[in-house]
């Protein structure tokens, strides 16, 4: 039979079970060691995306180049006159303006590589028509598509390398996106000297099957795929760019933890309340001086907003995003 002792001592133990909450909090421990961290892991696959992502860079300085060393061998050729020539030049820039503006949510749609494989394309046929143009309406058609791609390809590929690259790494890495687009015009410039204007056209198609090719052996973005939710491409991507041994938990835990403020930031609704700010006002009861003195109070928060935007760059290197975004909060 059970003592005295062993009763009370039950009786004890049951009444301190029945005290305790029902949902236990769970508790994770995440290893935050820095000595096999995403800082110290193998950087050649972010070396090979960074190589592989700079060909659209370099195929924006070859389509920027093309027309300064053939323009007297195209007018010759196929009889172009003065109006003829500055549309086929300047052409280039209105398709660019359209890739710049698309590229974004196409992007967002189909990924960072996919998008990078549409713009790749458009560039192709640009070429191919300019190297088979027989009239000025073919060299136009192929210079608004090599336009297309190259303005696309000034969003994304300069986006892709900075979602890629570890802290360490990324503002040198995200500067090879302008010495590749300046390389591009300087090689273009003097190639096109020795080289025939159907030639150097059939160059410029060179950096687009390059970037095409290597699109299959580069992961996709992480910050990409945690926006879309996809958690094991997330993982196993992040893996790939920060090396086989090396410790993604906390810089997964940091994406994620990003996306989510930006989410919620969008949520915060302060773009609505600028668009119609003197309709709010004007129908809470205020007057058309109370208008003005908002208009001015609006235009001196854009004016502070662009001087916040500039000193925070300097500011989140420095101080950390933590920082940052409390100092936002206050």
């Amino acid at each position: 039979m059970a003592s005295a002792e062993d009763v009370e001592g039950g009786k004890k133990s049951n009444k301190k079970e029945m005290q305790q909450p029902l949902l236990q909090p769970k508790e994770t421990v995440i290893n935050v060691d820095n000595s096999s961290g995403s800082r110290g892991g193998h950087a050649w696959t972010v070396y090979l995306s960074t190589a592989m992502a700079v060909c659209g860079s370099y195929e924006f300085g070859t389509c920027v180049g093309y027309s300064s060393p053939t323009q007297s061998a195209l007018t010759a050729e196929l009889g172009l006159s003065t109006a003829e020539y500055s549309l086929f030049g300047s052409i280039l820039t209105f398709g660019a303006m359209i890739g710049a503006i698309t590229s974004g949510p196409l992007a967002d749609l189909t990924g960072r590589k996919g998008a990078m494989r549409v713009y790749a394309a458009f560039c192709v046929v640009g070429w191919l028509a300019i190297y088979f143009a027989k009239n000025p309406l073919a060299l136009d058609i192929g210079r608004l598509a090599g336009g297309y791609g190259m303005g696309a390809f000034s969003y994304v590929v300069p986006v892709y390398i900075a979602e890629i690259a570890p802290v360490n790494l990324r503002g040198a890495l995200t500067t090879l996106n302008q010495v590749m687009i300046c390389m591009g015009v300087s090689v273009g410039f003097v190639i096109g000297i020795v080289l025939s204007w159907r030639a150097l056209a059939l160059t410029g198609m060179i950096p687009c099957a390059i970037l095409l090719l290597g699109l299959f052996f580069i992961p996709e973005s992480p910050r990409w795929l945690a926006k879309q939710r996809a958690q094991k491409e997330f993982e196993v991507a992040l893996q790939k760019l920060r090396g086989k041994d090396a410790n993604i938990i906390k810089e997964a835990a940091e994406i994620q933890i990003g996306v989510g403020l930006m989410i919620f930031q969008q949520f915060g609704g302060i773009n609505g309340i600028c668009f119609y700010e003197s309709n709010i006002f004007e129908t809470a009861g205020k007057g058309k001086s109370y208008l003005s003195l908002l208009c001015f109070g609006s235009k001196l928060c854009v004016y502070l907003y662009t001087f916040t935007s500039l000193c925070a760059d300097g500011e989140l290197d420095s101080a950390g995003g933590d920082y940052c975004y409390w100092s936002d909060l206050d």
